[in-house]
């Protein structure tokens, strides 16, 4: 999604420099952030709510999926400050984060959010007033009506009408544009990270893994009696156990087979997003889909051997299963995970 929408009305050319040479995130989340204003109908608005938005939106691949930003952005340290310092909680709700953040009479907090003023307000329309230095961007936003998206004032924005019109009837697009954006900018800082784009977002609830647990592992625990726990020791049947992803979904954002695992009922909230300790608990992970593939052999549903083509060029049959393959491929992805500040299982 590189493509803005155009209109004869506007300088669309200022708007698709905006992220070019960006060395943060503050352009991305700050229009972002202007661009949910508006669309509830907020024509001028007050930069305390662009900066809680900004932070809000930010608060889940910071938090959850642990995305690094980058050592000159200041959002990540904004994000720590909130953690430590109010009852938000790690995987909170963002509509929940900008309404506390809004809201807050905390002086404190008021001012760690005010940090974000000092660049992206003005900075964000440099394309537009390419040279000039903060105080003549903010007096020189004010004196046209139309040329660029907002004028700038000392505690809010005003969004000019043609503007605040073309972002209103391409609010969608715009989004998809600048996470589009955001994405590529972030792959970057976290090149071994995979599938940046769908950590961006807080999805609306995770896939239960129904499918999995029906056509593969219930089928295994029947018909296998001795299967154990790998990290407890105790013995597993059909009605005990829940599915852990080894690697944390967190880190690898899919349910693909490869990565699952049965776990006594109860560890898994308990584990929530640890790292197993390869040389504890690989191979007896190994064993586990092993002895599952084995079993299951010719029973084993097209869906399942694609996701094991994933990682194992050819997949035809249990013996295609290769414990140094699986090895070499889950290891990196733990080592990245420790890396980007997942700790490991105790």
């Amino acid at each position: 999604m590189n493509q803005l929408p155009f209109s004869s009305n506007i300088n669309i050319s200022a708007l698709s420099s905006v992220f070019n040479n960006t060395s943060a995130t503050y352009k991305f989340y700050w229009f972002l952030a202007i661009i949910e204003e508006i669309e509830k109908g907020k024509k001028e608005i007050e930069k305390k709510r662009l900066f809680s938005r900004m932070v809000a939106n930010a608060w889940y691949p910071i938090n959850y999926f642990k995305v690094s930003f980058g050592s000159q952005d200041n959002i990540s340290e904004i994000i720590k400050y909130l953690v430590n310092n109010t009852e938000l909680a790690i995987n909170e709700d963002k509509i929940k984060i900008y309404k506390y953040l809004i809201n807050s009479k905390n002086f404190k907090l008021s001012k760690t959010l005010f940090h974000l003023d000092k660049n992206v307000p003005h900075w964000f329309l440099s394309p537009w007033f390419r040279g000039y230095k903060k105080s003549m961007i903010y007096s020189q936003s004010n004196e046209n009506d139309y040329y660029t998206i907002y004028k700038l004032h000392k505690n809010l924005i005003s969004v000019n009408e043609n503007w605040f019109s073309y972002i209103s009837a391409n609010a969608k697009i715009l989004k998809e544009y600048t996470y589009w954006n955001l994405a590529n900018f972030l792959q970057k800082k976290n090149p071994l990270t995979p599938d940046i784009v769908s950590k961006l977002i807080k999805p609306a609830k995770r896939n239960a893994l129904t499918y999995q647990r029906n056509n593969f592992w219930n089928i295994y625990l029947d018909e296998s009696k001795e299967v154990k726990c790998i990290f407890t020791g105790e013995k597993l049947s059909k009605s005990n156990y829940e599915l852990d992803h080894f690697v944390p979904y967190s880190f690898v954002s899919h349910d693909l087979i490869w990565n699952l695992v049965p776990v006594k009922s109860g560890f898994n909230s308990s584990k929530n997003n640890k790292l197993p300790i390869i040389e504890k608990h690989f191979d007896s992970f190994f064993k586990v889909q092993k002895d599952a593939l084995n079993l299951l052999d010719n029973r084993l549903k097209k869906r399942f051997k694609e996701e094991y083509i994933t990682i194992f060029n050819s997949f035809k049959a249990p013996q295609d299963f290769n414990y140094q393959k699986l090895k070499d491929t889950i290891e990196p992805l733990i080592s990245v995970a420790n890396n980007n500040g997942f700790e490991f299982l105790e």
